[in-house]
């Protein structure tokens, strides 16, 4: 059994497209994934967001269930195409007021909200405007943020400015397998990746003008990696091939996101073809990315084993029939030790897990009931895990479990759950699972039991 400190915050998490719907209701605006899932073949089985769990009218019951759950947090984010349709300041006030609801709801439940600006809904009129490849779109995104933080000053204590820009990036610029489906070369990827480090830049001080108790934060994701086994040897492996520089992969890397950000400086890239692209960036520019962060959130789900080698790391392969989710990701729980540690020491600041789950393929057994034993085993290993970072120092202060419900799984559409609430699409019934219950015992008494 693994033992949590008693001020350890458990929560929850989810984002506004992936579960509210009706998207443009009362004045909404369309954003890049409206637009996204409405292109035929973009999206598995042809689903879209219109629906989703129907969040959007059915709120209440989620809120319930996190009371029920027994979580202290929820970590959920904010339509800006909802609230801002035009991007241009053009405040629709009855989509703020659908977030007012939640917001004090979670804090009639005895529920903290823990408020992420922007889970990809870049609404569509900035798309058009250039998207993320615009500057434009990072004073815009800064403006917004300023807003959110003046309405709910008093309310709503923590933010997330951004989630996840290495996969904006990579899956929506560089693959096109995301909204708003492009294939970009390398230097628009860069200009990408360079806006949005500038939208939190700008989001953070505009968030702290209005309100200065605010505590401010990035949601971050990319490749870790933990030693084979523990030695000195492998450990100091593990963490070079954690943050080594790789050209050809640097997108899907915590570093090029957090470097600039809480170090104010680029990862070392000379003689790569990155160079000059740094080079490109300006002092000003760089100014306004290094806005340090009072607190860092870590979505991780896998990672990769390492041995020490002669000259480099070595990745361990994996073997065949190696233990997978129903996406297909290799289940390593050892990243949720080794990988937080390496962060940790590397940006020393207040971190959260703010996603880690996995998807499996739920259904309704004969009893009625939702029966995941997968889930139970994959939490208790990665859980155990965090508790030895943790117990070692790691100053990592939650753990928010994605996801809340099942929802869209972005390009993957419906097919994938990874939520601990069982939705019935067609009806948009709610059914807590077996993990629901396991984990509300782990939130009760700080303890992770196998």
């Amino acid at each position: 059994m693994s033992t949590f400190p008693k001020d350890f915050l458990w929560g929850a998490a989810s984002a506004a497209y992936q579960i509210e719907g009706y998207d443009l209701e009362d004045g909404g605006g369309a954003s890049i994934w409206r637009t996204f899932t409405h292109t035929p073949g973009k999206i598995a089985y042809g689903d879209t967001g219109d629906i989703a769990c129907d969040s959007y009218h059915r709120y209440k019951e989620d809120i319930a269930l996190l009371k029920e759950l027994g979580v202290k947090a929820y970590r959920f984010s904010t339509s800006w195409a909802r609230i801002d349709p035009n991007a241009d300041g053009s405040w629709n006030r009855a989509g703020l007021a659908y977030y007012d609801k939640i917001v004090d709801g979670c804090l009639d439940a005895g529920i903290e909200p823990y408020m992420t600006l922007y889970h990809w809904e870049l609404p569509q009129a900035a798309q058009d405007r250039g998207g993320w490849q615009a500057e434009e779109t990072t004073h815009a995104f800064g403006r917004f943020a300023g807003m959110m933080a003046d309405h709910f000053k008093g309310r709503v204590r923590h933010y997330f400015t951004l989630n996840e820009p290495q996969c904006t990036t990579s899956l929506g610029y560089a693959q096109g397998i995301h909204a708003p489906g492009l294939r970009l070369e390398l230097p628009e990827q860069f200009r990408v990746h360079v806006h949005q480090m500038m939208a939190h830049g700008l989001a953070q001080r505009a968030i702290k003008a209005a309100d200065p108790d605010a505590v401010v934060g990035i949601a971050s994701t990319g490749n870790l990696c933990y030693p084979e086994t523990e030695t000195p040897e492998n450990i100091d492996a593990a963490r070079q091939a954690t943050f080594a520089t790789d050209a050809a992969n640097w997108i899907f890397t915590h570093q090029w996101l957090l470097d600039p950000i809480c170090l104010g400086k680029f990862p070392h890239c000379a003689g790569t073809v990155l160079e000059p692209l740094v080079q490109s960036v300006t002092p000003e520019q760089l100014e306004i990315i290094h806005t340090v962060p009072d607190m860092l959130g870590y979505n991780i789900y896998n990672g990769h084993a390492v041995l020490a080698g002669e000259k480099s790391p070595i990745y361990v392969p994996k073997y065949p029939g190696y233990p997978r989710t129903a996406l297909k990701w290799p289940v390593t729980p050892e990243v949720l030790n080794w990988g937080v540690r390496f962060l940790q020491e590397r940006y020393k600041l207040p971190g959260y897990i703010t996603e880690n789950g996995l998807s499996c393929n739920d259904r309704i057994y004969l009893d009625g009931k939702v029966h995941d034993p997968d889930r139970i085993d994959f939490l208790a290993r990665y859980l155990d895990a965090l508790s030895r970072a943790v117990e070692s120092g790691a100053d990592i202060r939650g753990y928010f479990h994605w996801a809340l419900t099942d929802n869209l799984e972005w390009h993957s559409g419906y097919g994938d759950r990874f939520g601990l609430v069982y939705v019935d699409f067609p009806t948009g019934q709610r059914l807590p699972k077996d993990s629901f219950r396991w984990y509300r015992n782990v939130v009760q008494s700080g303890n992770v039991s196998f």
